[in-house]
């Protein structure tokens, strides 16, 4: 059996009592703080060099390269380059199907974010505050189309649109509607809204469950003390629910037009090809055509750098527009 006798009267316990730092210990720690700095300094950049490489190589050399290119003149295939200045930014203004183009890309953007975005808010605060039946099962159903192929997605609404046997103007044959019929992608004044129709169903399940995930984190007893004051659901949206999301509705937001550029044009490729008589063109499907189809690859780098240009403008623009004290909770 083990017992615990107490130290001797006298004794001294070293163990239990460590002697106080003396001046030389205190100089040798001092010493060695700043080589532990140093030593995690170049571990952290010796763990981010790769990643920086990689960025410069794949994202700021490459933008670089369009920059100059577009100051020159060159099909793309000849090792002829003929330096022009600013002369292909000067052609932009002049060309009309850059205007058209820069104008349906516009329209896109603003139509397809505005009803992705409200469509989204909408869903998802249904989904969160509402006791659905199968709720799971209708968010599955709205996030399929964006785990899909665009392309996929393209080849689905073509058949949809189709003028004889398309599920749009057959449904409308079939409620004796055959007024409302339409060549939807074959008129110029409808084949945008019908592309961006596509983009929207192509996104919004996504943004509905990032929504979903944001509303779901807010405590309950907000919703409780403000029901007991009376407050109706939409009430409650507008005083409790979209404040206490914001910052997530921003960086969505912001990402979603970006998104929404590169979007387009896949679509418009697949759908429409730019047709009819460019009617349907969006500025990176354009840019394309003339660097990969005219072989006039300066000027389409021109077009490219307008797009930068651009995207960068918006995303600042909607950044200030949205920013506001964050909310805690």
């Amino acid at each position: 059996m083990t017992t615990l006798s107490s130290p001797p009267p006298g004794s001294t316990n070293r163990t239990s009592e460590p002697a106080p730092p003396t001046g030389r210990s205190r100089r040798r720690r001092g010493a060695r703080a700043p080589a532990r700095r140093r030593g995690n300094t170049g571990f952290v950049l010796a763990c981010l060099l790769p990643a920086l490489v990689l960025f410069a190589v794949f994202m700021i050399v490459p933008t670089l390269n369009v920059f100059r290119m577009s100051l020159y003149t060159w099909s793309g295939f000849s090792p002829d380059m003929r330096f022009v200045g600013l002369d292909n930014f000067s052609r932009l203004l002049d060309d009309q199907q850059f205007v058209r183009a820069f104008q349906n890309t516009v329209a896109l953007l603003v139509v397809v974010t505005v009803v992705t975005m409200g469509m989204g808010l909408f869903l998802a605060a249904i989904m969160t505050r509402q006791r659905l039946r199968a709720r799971n099962l209708y968010r599955f159903i709205l996030y399929i189309p964006n785990v899909l192929s665009v392309v996929v997605i393209a080849a689905v609404f073509s058949a949809v649109y189709d003028q004889e046997n398309g599920l749009l103007n057959g449904t409308l044959r079939l409620l004796s509607l055959d007024g409302l019929q339409q060549v939807w992608l074959g008129d110029q004044k409808i084949v945008v809204y019908s592309v961006a129709t596509a983009m929207v169903w192509q996104s919004l399940g996504y943004y509905m469950v990032l929504y979903m995930a944001s509303m779901s984190s807010i405590p309950e007893e907000l919703y409780e003390a403000s029901a007991l004051d009376g407050a109706s659901p939409t009430r409650q949206f507008f005083a409790i629910t979209l404040p206490l999301i914001w910052q997530s509705l921003r960086t969505t937001l912001t990402f979603f037009i970006m998104s929404a550029v590169n979007l387009s044009f896949v679509l418009v490729r697949a759908m429409t090809g730019g047709g009819p008589d460019g009617s349907s063109d969006v500025l990176l499907n354009y840019m394309y055509k003339q660097a990969y189809t005219n072989s006039s690859y300066g000027y389409g780098m021109a077009i490219g750098v307008v797009i930068f240009a651009f995207s960068f403008l918006v995303s600042l623009l909607v950044s200030r527009a949205t920013r506001r004290e964050p909310l805690q909770f």
